[in-house]
């Protein structure tokens, strides 16, 4: 575990693969760590030199008790790249990491190679939804939804299939920081994206999956159809595509960043 200092807050930051190979940059999504990766580091470490990181609120890394915005989540990703002697890299972001990665797109597409948007959105849904689930965290504590959350993220068979991962994935969930889940709640309740994507001109490639409930592949579509030049695949299994689907994520995203 390396842990960094960005502007006085610490960040855990974790590196794999050929120092001085193409960056790529992984960011999870809402609830996870940096561990939401472990399947497919190892793949594409063989060819790239890959970051991922625990995003702000979340794992080992800062979680300032404060409404977060989604400049603020981007702008932790400019200055781990500034730690790490990054001009550019290839950003890979899945669900909330996919919200970070539109707003690098927008706001610092000279930082960027190329995009990859999976299992995500370029607006959260109602912000009812997500004042409700603020309350909750804030009353109960993450613990009393992280089985709601779990149960729309993996398949059913996957479920049945893979206990063991399903159960680390839920304690990541449930041991986000609640400052940290409401903080980035509140990012993503107050994202709107969808008027600004025609303006990305960040190669990108969205992913979804067919059977994802958090985010349904009609969100990615549009998104995709909204981004000029980008490019749509489409996986099996449910929201955590990398976890479900390994081989078949990694080969998608290495064909498309070459």
């Amino acid at each position: 575990m390396t842990l960094i200092d960005v502007s006085g807050e610490r960040f855990h930051v974790e590196t794999a693969g050929p120092e001085g190979a193409p960056p790529l940059i992984l960011a999870h999504s809402l609830g996870c760590t940096l561990h939401m990766w472990d399947e497919v580091v190892p793949l594409f470490a063989r060819e790239r030199r890959v970051i991922r990181y625990d995003a702000r609120g979340h794992g080992q890394s800062a979680a300032p008790d404060q409404v977060y915005a989604m400049g603020d989540l981007g702008r932790d990703v400019l200055a781990i790249m500034d730690r790490l002697g990054l001009d550019r890299a290839d950003f890979c972001g899945l669900s909330l990491g996919g919200m970070v990665g539109q707003w690098l797109a927008l706001n610092a597409p000279q930082r960027l190679t190329r995009l990859v948007l999976s299992n995500t959105t370029a607006h959260a849904g109602p912000a009812r939804f997500w004042d409700q689930r603020i309350r909750a965290v804030r009353r109960d504590g993450v613990e009393p939804i992280t089985d709601s959350v779990i149960d729309s993220w993996f398949t059913p068979e996957f479920r049945a299939a893979a206990p063991g991962r399903v159960a680390e994935v839920r304690a990541m969930v449930a041991g986000t920081k609640p400052a940290g889940y409401m903080g980035t709640s509140a990012a993503m309740r107050d994202m709107d994206f969808r008027g600004d994507l025609p303006s990305i001109r960040t190669g990108t490639l969205v992913i979804v999956s067919e059977a994802d409930r958090s985010t349904p592949p009609a969100w990615g579509e549009a998104i995709a159809a909204a981004v000029p030049g980008a490019r749509l695949e489409r996986l099996a299994g449910g929201h955590l595509s990398a976890i479900e689907q390994p081989q078949a994520f990694a080969k998608i995203v290495s064909a498309f960043l070459g």
